[in-house]
């Protein structure tokens, strides 16, 4: 089913001769997407660096002392959290990205520094999950422990909302024309405060999840018109080649000379439904003209698509959270990364468009979030999924595991 209930945590109870066991070092998580891999490194303090083996050592070295890995790899120091602890062990989180058509060179690099030797297994969620299980498989000899994509999510969000006060913020007055926009921390760590909430998780498509609970939560909605449908149609239209080209071009664009408003149509304001005159009342509905087509620069075709994409899914949210009684939406997905400008096109269109009664959110580590949860998958004991529980009895874990999903189908 696809809400997660506090009946789960029946599955959750150790009890009769089981133990645990700490997973071995490396502890990392990843989150395989159809654009971009997020992968969440759990560095150990120096207090706990006896314990580490020197190929472990060796892996931390060169994950913590490089910003870049090849060409393609970087790692967001900015976004580096300090003095997080799991298992009783404090240490750091880094953030690291690279695109997915690099896997097979990750995959190289993973085998170069003998990965292998050390855990033999992963925690991924992502489609990519499946899609290059059998390259980690035959390349590495490793298995990639599949994890539910959402629910990655969600544990992510809720993990960094409970315990990083700044991690959320919102737009006090948004305005899609200004980039000196305020961020306002907006906190969410004491727990009557976390829920409910609305997740719109913009990646290549857009998923929308009502969460009540920590473990009570539904996918409400959602819409393919996402991340990758922005950046397939600047491929398109302007000749660009990444998402960080397309968004630049975006910034320096004017949709009006593509989007036709409702002052198009009626001159000024349509007052009888309460209409603005400066709303977009038809995309690219100005691309029907050939001189307006001539005038059009790759930039505002750019600006034009985002704004329909950013409205298209400000809209549903916004309907979304109206049907489900909830107040406050967190945007959250690797769409936002890097991205200002769709950040103040979202918060505009929910406080215009709810009239002041709907809160736009936004997080710090907004597309990480899945690979954060994949690595709390890992050392989180209480997990169903987790990779390191053991018994007397000698169960397996993957046996263990097929039993936990056969059950959630009967339920």
């Amino acid at each position: 089913m696809a809400s997660r209930q506090l009946s789960e945590t029946k599955l959750r109870r150790r009890s009769m001769s089981t133990s645990y066991r700490l997973p071995p070092l490396p502890w990392f998580g990843m989150d395989i997407g159809g654009t971009l891999t997020k992968l969440v490194y759990f560095e150990p303090s120096l207090d706990n660096a006896e314990e580490e083996r020197e190929k472990v050592a060796h892996i931390r070295k060169y994950l913590t002392s490089n910003v870049a890995y090849g060409t393609t790899g970087l790692r967001d120091v900015h976004l580096e959290m300090p003095n997080v602890s799991f298992l009783g062990r404090s240490g750091t989180l880094h953030f690291i990205r690279f695109p997915t058509c690099s896997m097979s060179i990750f995959i190289d690099m993973a085998k170069d520094k003998n990965l292998k030797d050390l855990a033999d297994m992963i925690c991924a969620t992502g489609g990519g999950a499946y899609k290059f299980e059998s390259d980690f498989q035959s390349r590495l000899g490793m298995s990639l422990l599949k994890l539910d994509e959402l629910e990655c999510l969600l544990n992510g969000l809720i993990f960094l909302a409970e315990r990083h006060p700044l991690e959320c913020y919102y737009l006090p007055e948004p305005d899609p024309s200004r980039s000196d926009c305020l961020r306002q921390p907006y906190s969410l760590t004491r727990q009557s405060d976390c829920y409910p909430f609305l997740a719109v998780n913009i990646g290549s498509g857009v998923s929308i999840i009502a969460v009540r609970g920590p473990r009570d939560w539904n996918r409400v909605s959602g819409t393919s018109l996402g991340g990758g449908t922005f950046l397939g149609l600047c491929c398109l239209l302007t000749g660009c080649e990444t998402f960080e080209d397309a968004i630049a071009l975006a910034e320096r664009g004017d949709s009006n000379k593509v989007d036709k408003l409702v002052m198009d149509i009626y001159g000024g304001d349509y007052e009888l439904f309460g209409l603005r005159g400066d709303l977009v009342a038809s995309s690219f509905g100005h691309m029907m003209s050939v001189d307006k087509r001539a005038e059009a620069k790759p930039e505002d075709l750019a600006r034009a698509t985002l704004v329909m994409l950013t409205n298209n899914i400000g809209s549903i949210a916004r309907m979304c959270a109206s049907t489900q009684g909830i107040d406050r939406v967190i945007f959250t997905g690797n769409f936002l990364r890097c991205n200002e400008l769709s950040v103040r096109l979202l918060a505009h269109a929910m406080d215009y468009w709810s009239r002041g009664s709907i809160k736009a959110l936004f997080v710090q580590h907004e597309g990480y979030l899945g690979a954060l949860g994949s690595l709390m998958e890992l050392v989180d004991p209480d997990s169903i999924n987790n990779a390191y529980f053991t018994s007397e009895d000698g169960y397996k874990k993957h046996d263990f595991l097929r039993l936990c999903n056969i059950f959630k189908l009967l339920i």
